[in-house]
């Protein structure tokens, strides 16, 4: 029974490791989508910015006139 025994804790050992792998696999995918997720919230903030700038500047010409 000793090869069978050692069969299955090899097999059992093999399984654990494929699973730490898959997790860890998922853990990398939902941070590079939160990394998108967060630099896509930055760049609208960013036009956001850009827009407000722009319409004051017009304000801003068309009060001085």
């Amino acid at each position: 029974m000793g090869i069978l025994d050692n069969a299955k804790e090899t097999v059992e050992a093999a399984a654990k490791k494929a699973g730490r792998a898959v997790e860890d696999g998922v853990d990398r995918l939902k941070d590079k989508a939160d990394e998108a997720r967060a630099e896509a919230e930055v760049r609208r903030a960013e036009a956001e910015r850009d827009s407000v700038k722009a319409k004051n500047e017009a304000k801003e010409d068309l009060r001085d006139d």
